[in-house]
């Protein structure tokens, strides 16, 4: 799958920098082009000119060549990529890469790249438990950055331990189940309907009933459908969250009544649905149009129920169309989620509890299991919401005609 690809390899000051020669070389053994970029200090660890050997092109390491005044262009370098490797990531590298701190060609290329980043974070044990190294790998995570350590059966047997580089051949596994990925066509062309965020329930001018959720979710399923071809239409209530992918087309809204408005418009003309906003289930019955003022120690409000979007699509879902729910449980999770699976006619329903830590509203991460229409059950670990939402369109993939 690395044929003809063109890889960043940005080289940082650590032990494990030595392993980017045999990175390099498996790279180019797949038929790869690799541009190797090297700190000041990865030059302690590996010599340009082993790298440019293996590479088969010049190593850069300044803004300029101090001989001739050449400028390499961070820019250029950035748009030339298929993807960006930082291997060996180290504490200072990732920090910067976060924070933005363009103080070296490696990192200014970095945020100039277009193309999807791969991190293979290397330090002792006690550097990687920091919490300002756990701040920055989240926030790497949440920027939409792949991180690549050892894997879990390893660490778990003690063959290897946290903070140490992943092996060459574990990086370039990961880069080839990536771009397996990418080549996938069933979603090229295909329209797919997103919902995310929270919706924002009137109760008068300043007040609202709402929920914890950011959208992050929803926004990362949007960013990999379109990423993998797809036309996506994204149905957000109020979010801060920005769409980066040009296929995406937002629809903003605010209250359960607007969301379900939209979607009713958009189902009819989509290949696939997947409801993964957290819509109010009521809203009041009769909200003020002026402030409400205190008037007494206790208030009541009377709510209505909402329409439930999802058994609504449900319920004029043709065969051809797919239907993707989302079930977020704080108890008899698993049964709750076949019930929803069930009653609103749904072909997959991701399900996560907030009993899991990591998981739920306005954090980077989530932990998942997937149930279809046929029962199948499959649990993840805990991952990036972009990790989790290719490894729901991964299983909705399986699930198309």
């Amino acid at each position: 799958m690395l044929k003809g690809k063109k890889f960043i390899l940005g080289i940082s000051g650590g032990i494990a920098a030595y392993k980017c020669a045999h990175l390099t070389r498996l790279l180019v053994k797949e038929g790869a082009e690799v541009q190797v970029l090297m700190t000041k200090m990865a030059k302690e660890f590996i010599t340009p000119l082993t790298m440019a050997t293996l590479s088969k092109r010049p190593i850069l390491v300044e803004f300029y060549n101090p001989e001739n005044g050449d400028w390499n262009s961070h820019v250029d370098t950035g748009l030339w990529a298929d993807a960006m490797i930082v291997a060996p990531a180290t504490a200072n590298t990732m920090g910067k890469m976060a924070n933005g701190i363009a103080d070296n060609l490696l990192i200014t290329t970095y945020l100039s790249a277009r193309c999807p980043v791969f991190v293979a974070p290397t330090m002792d044990l006690d550097m990687y438990k920091h919490p300002s190294t756990t701040r920055n790998m989240e926030l790497l995570r949440s920027y939409g950055n792949m991180l690549i350590e050892p894997g879990a059966g390893e660490l778990a047997s003690g063959l290897v331990g946290k903070g140490r580089m992943a092996e060459p051949e574990e990086i370039v596994e990961n880069l080839n189940a990536y771009f397996k990925k990418k080549a996938s066509k069933k979603l090229v062309g295909k329209k797919v309907l997103v919902t995310a965020g929270p919706t924002h329930e009137k109760i008068d001018p300043v007040r609202f009933i709402g929920n914890y959720s950011s959208g992050k979710m929803g926004f990362a399923i949007a960013e990999e459908l379109a990423a993998r071809g797809a036309e996506v239409t994204l149905v957000s209530g109020p979010s801060s969250l920005k769409c980066n992918h040009a296929g995406i087309k937002r629809l903003d809204v605010v209250s359960a009544a607007e969301m379900h408005e939209a979607c009713v418009k958009v189902f009819p003309n989509s290949d696939v649905a997947i409801m993964s906003a957290a819509v109010a289930d009521y809203t009041p019955a009769a909200p003020a149009d002026q402030k409400m003022k205190r008037k007494s120690d206790t208030l009541s409000i009377e709510l209505k129920s909402t329409v439930d979007i999802a058994k609504a699509l449900g319920s004029v879902k043709n065969e051809k169309q797919l239907l993707v729910g989302f079930a977020l449980e704080t108890n008899d999770e698993q049964q709750n989620a076949l019930k929803k699976l069930e009653s609103k006619n749904l072909d997959m329903i991701v399900l996560n509890s907030l009993q899991d830590s990591g998981a739920g509203f306005n954090v980077d991460t989530n932990k998942i299991t997937i149930i279809n229409k046929q029962n199948k059950k499959i649990d993840f670990s805990l991952k990036s919401k972009a990790e989790v939402a290719s490894d729901i369109i991964d299983e909705m993939e399986r699930l198309m005609k």
